[in-house]
């Protein structure tokens, strides 16, 4: 699995950072009519397709089956709704959240792709109900987790990147660091040559 991984709340985002080198991207799209979504889904899905990166659909798993997409991220309420048969009849691979050690079993029973972990640090993208889960859960997630790639999420930067990985981690997913960031093209590139060490 990558050890970079993007995570962008529009296309037009994605199609700036994607170029330079992202091998994995989620599109995490809120709020949003229908038409829209599938507008954006369907364009980050062909942007990909040209730069060689694996695009993952946040949520929208109907229109990422319709669009011919072939990865979902879903959050556990997402689960509660997701047709995982025809998930993979289609051949469409699934990421799932995990917060707790019986979200990560309910997770692992699916048989995804890989499971995420966060908030790893404190985060400032979104209110959370969880609390920072920190390295010690990480290894604990990735000694559970076995075979099954893990995701980290949340707080993460590339002074923290180390620790991350030597706790478990397989891939770092990263939102606010480079959303934030005053030039995300170069922060973009800074993360995949953290990635790379």
């Amino acid at each position: 699995m990558e050890r970079f991984y993007l995570i962008v709340g529009h296309v037009g985002r994605l199609e700036l950072l994607v170029p330079h080198g992202v091998k994995l991207v989620q599109l995490r799209i809120k709020d949003q009519p229908d038409a829209e979504v599938r507008r954006q889904i369907a364009r980050a899905r062909d942007i990909c397709a040209v730069h060689g990166a694996q695009l993952v659909v946040n949520d929208y798993w109907q229109a990422a089956l319709d669009l011919n997409c072939s990865f979902v991220h879903l959050g556990q309420e997402d689960m509660e709704s997701a047709d995982f048969a025809a998930l993979r009849r289609a051949g469409v691979h699934y990421g799932l959240s995990t917060h707790d050690e019986a979200e990560l079993d309910r997770a692992l029973s699916h048989d995804p792709a890989y499971v995420a972990l966060g908030p790893v640090y404190p985060t400032l993208l979104k209110q959370m109900k969880w609390d920072p889960q920190g390295l010690e859960r990480v290894t604990r997630w990735k000694c559970l987790a076995g075979n099954t790639p893990l995701v980290a999420i949340g707080g993460l930067t590339p002074e923290r990147l180390p620790g991350v990985f030597a706790a478990g981690a397989d891939s770092a997913a990263v939102v606010t660091d480079i959303q934030q960031a005053p030039d995300p093209e170069a922060r973009t590139r800074e993360w995949i040559r953290a990635c790379a060490l």
